[in-house]
């Protein structure tokens, strides 16, 4: 509390605000400010909601970005802090990529929103997918742009990338599907081809994109 009684802006820990290019989802290729929330071991720094707000600010304001993208850690066990970091609104459209764990915190930062992305490597549990798929319903019924972007295994289960594409367009036909494969599966495997057109008889936007390897790529 301040000396006036008025509660603190929130604050949260962050790893960084880097500028790089996004690697996967349907905005791969575009040059963003990310925000990222520190993991467990990063090194983060603690910034206020206002804090947050100026230094976006002054760095749209230096160099031509696409947008802003929040990410890392868990973003939205951190919402409170992020509604109040865009209030008012963002010198830039902002993206949430997050894994679509908590769709019950998306309505508190999804006015805020022109992307919500869940990211998904095809190895989730059917809990996990349906609360995947809750997030991807609630962005639709807000009309906010939605995606999934699925990051296989080098090997992964066809079918099981099959039923999350058809989950995809259950929960909203708008959904935009990205797969990233390996870039050696793609370049070694054929069998892209065939699940890509197995997948697009299934939902009217799937692609496959090539990922974008760290540092100039990040996700």
């Amino acid at each position: 509390m301040t000396p006036s009684g008025k509660a603190l802006p929130p604050g949260a820990a962050l790893a960084g605000i880097p500028s790089a290019i996004r690697a996967t989802g349907p905005w791969a290729g575009r040059r963003q400010l990310f925000v990222k929330f520190a993991g467990i071991a990063e090194t983060a720094t603690m910034f206020t909601a206002d804090a947050l707000r100026s230094e976006l600010t002054r760095l749209t304001q230096r160099s031509v970005y696409h947008s802003i993208a929040i990410c890392g850690g868990d973003p939205l066990g951190e919402a409170e802090f992020i509604a109040a970091a865009l209030a008012g609104g963002a010198p830039l459209g902002v993206m949430l990529d997050h894994d679509g764990q908590r769709p019950e915190a998306l309505d508190r930062v999804i006015g805020s929103l022109a992307l919500v992305q869940v990211t998904m490597t095809g190895t989730e549990d059917d809990a996990a997918v349906a609360r995947a798929m809750a997030t991807v319903r609630r962005a639709a019924e807000k009309r906010v742009t939605h995606a999934i972007a699925l990051l296989p295994e080098a090997n992964p289960s066809d079918g099981r990338l099959l039923r999350i594409v058809e989950q995809a367009q259950a929960a909203s036909a708008e959904t935009s599907v990205v797969v990233h494969p390996t870039t050696e599966s793609m370049s070694s495997d054929r069998s892209w081809l065939a699940w890509l057109e197995r997948a697009a008889g299934v939902h009217g936007d799937v692609r496959l994109l090539a990922r974008l390897p760290a540092p100039t790529g990040m996700r």
